[in-house]
């Protein structure tokens, strides 16, 4: 019961992350995955990509392909409504750390 409750608080967590990154450079999904791990998150890539995906189709993230070395690499940067929304958890997170610290 904890493991679902952590995952689930944790996913917000990962999507505010996400944002975060994508909003001060382009991302690709690897390089994501290092950068979550760095900071304690362990997830797959099956798990990280239909995350991005549901982001870009909710319109918080633009996808643009490139070639790299002959392989289609997916970079993703924030949009206008990401940034949005990422200014906003910005604000909601630094209420509730105050709150609970």
């Amino acid at each position: 019961m904890e493991d679902k409750t952590l995952r689930k608080l944790f996913l917000g967590f990962i999507h505010i992350h996400i944002l975060h990154h994508a909003s001060e450079h382009p991302v690709y999904g690897q390089w994501m995955l290092e950068e979550l791990q760095e900071h304690g998150y362990s997830m797959s890539a099956g798990t990280l990509y239909p995350i991005l995906h549901a982001m870009e189709n909710d319109g918080l993230l633009h996808k643009e392909n490139k070639n790299v070395n002959g392989k289609i690499r997916k970079y993703y940067t924030t949009t206008d409504k990401g940034a949005g929304i990422l200014q906003e958890a910005r604000a909601k997170a630094y209420e509730l750390f105050k709150e609970i610290k």
